[in-house]
């Protein structure tokens, strides 16, 4: 048959069970392997064979649903990570060290934000932020000799910004370093950034791809298509890793394998970061059903924005699916699907009104979450970007009034309902 569209995939790529084998991907619950001899582990070790020796490295479960994930982004190779954050830090860490730098969007979730600007940077490495909406002679001014990778998110998380990921792709392209996308809140269901030129995908799973807000997890996908080598810039996969037996994982994997393998050997190996086989399976079962709650999820983002749009106690309303929105027509093009089921928008009265119709909200549960099945709504300058000065929560688009409504799949009626007696306390 011809090639699969991805529909199928969420609900089989990555597991082809033999005859007479587990329909559902099998949990394999195990710390450690057996093997018959040494010489057979010592193959494991060298990376001269394929198998399982340590689970806080690889699982065979876990294996199995991040290539379900990389089917679905259209990679070569992907690892599960123990959550969203630990697949950003990984991402950027496996190829930027001390001395090097990061340009990076500054409309990004507020943890990943602080984990740049004060943790990596700790860490010796620098970051400069950009607008998601630099131009590309800002961002080739950005840029410096020692730059490693530019980052950003295709949709933000609250801000709701859209990325050009073709023109980050651009400028990043002609400084010789990979663009790292966070693709949590579109999913490959609505944009896959590989097709736009982006060379490294994350997630943070817990979103959308779980849907239940039953598991903790992230994902990291190559596209492969990025030449570590004839970059020139990349010596920690293209010469001998000293701390794994001399490989050089370029050589070894070439373009379609060195990154995520040393993500795996030395990242995985020292940091520990592990998704457990009990989480990812949980992943699995979300990942199936995908497809199918991200086009509910959508439309009822679309209908709560437009009756949030219309109401003379909303100040301003921020959905890149709503005509007139600032980011309708770039959406449009990565996005023609829709975009996600997060609304971001202000009340009148500021903080203390955003407050209290939070306080009246019966469906919207105050949740430090968000892409759920459930409806879920948080006020960020209070929670996730709480660490954030006022010049930098204007510079990631999070104002002191903003409501990051996260509409579940439940009736588009009842929650437009619930919205307005809410929206009546104030």
């Amino acid at each position: 048959m011809s090639k699969t569209r991805i529909e199928t995939k969420c609900v089989q790529g990555g597991y082809k069970p033999g005859n007479g084998e587990p329909r559902q991907i099998p949990i394999i619950q195990s710390t450690t392997f057996k093997y018959s001899t040494s010489e057979d582990m010592g193959k494991l070790f060298d990376l001269e064979a394929s198998g399982y020796f340590y689970s806080r490295l690889q699982n065979p479960t876990c294996d199995t649903v991040a290539a379900r994930i990389c089917e679905l982004e259209g990679g070569t190779a992907a690892m599960l990570t123990s959550s969203g954050q630990a697949a950003n830090f990984f991402a950027v860490f496996n190829i930027a060290s001390q001395g090097d730098h990061v340009v990076a969007s500054s409309a990004i979730y507020g943890g990943t934000f602080n984990l740049f600007s004060v943790t990596m940077r700790r860490m010796g490495i620098e970051f400069t932020f950009v607008s998601p909406d630099a131009t590309e002679d800002e961002l080739r001014a950005a840029i410096k000799p020692n730059t490693k990778a530019v980052f950003g998110e295709t949709i933000a998380n609250p801000a709701l910004t859209v990325l050009d990921i073709e023109r980050f792709a651009k400028v990043a392209h002609e400084a010789n370093v990979p663009l790292i996308i966070d693709n949590t809140f579109a999913t490959p269901i609505n944009c896959r950034p590989f097709e736009w030129g982006a060379d490294i995908v994350t997630h943070s799973t817990t979103k959308y791809m779980d849907g239940h807000g039953s598991a903790v997890g992230g994902c990291i996908v190559d596209s492969g298509k990025f030449d570590w080598k004839a970059a020139g810039k990349f010596d920690c996969l293209c010469t001998p890793d000293e701390s794994y037996h001399g490989v050089n994982y370029y050589e070894r994997f070439g373009m379609a394998g060195a990154y995520i393998t040393k993500a795996t050997a030395q990242l995985m190996r020292d940091f520990g970061c592990t998704q457990s086989p009990q989480s990812a399976f949980i992943l699995g079962l979300g990942l199936e059903s995908l497809h199918v709650r991200m086009e509910r999820h959508c439309q009822n983002g679309l209908a709560v924005a437009k009756f949030l749009s219309n109401h003379p106690k909303v100040t301003w309303v921020r959905y890149p699916g709503l005509e007139g929105d600032k980011y309708y027509d770039i959406a449009r093009k990565y996005m023609p699907k829709g975009t996600c089921g997060v609304v971001s928008f202000g009340v009148k009265g500021g903080r203390a009104a955003a407050e209290k119709f939070m306080k009246n909200m019966k469906l919207g549960a105050i949740e430090t979450h968000v892409a759920d099945a459930r409806t879920c709504c948080l006020h960020p300058a209070s929670a996730t970007h709480r660490q954030m000065n006022d010049e930098e929560l204007v510079a990631a688009g999070v104002s002191p009034d903003l409501i990051r409504y996260s509409c579940g799949i439940e009736s588009a009626e009842d929650l437009i309902e619930d919205l307005a007696q809410a929206l009546e306390t104030v």
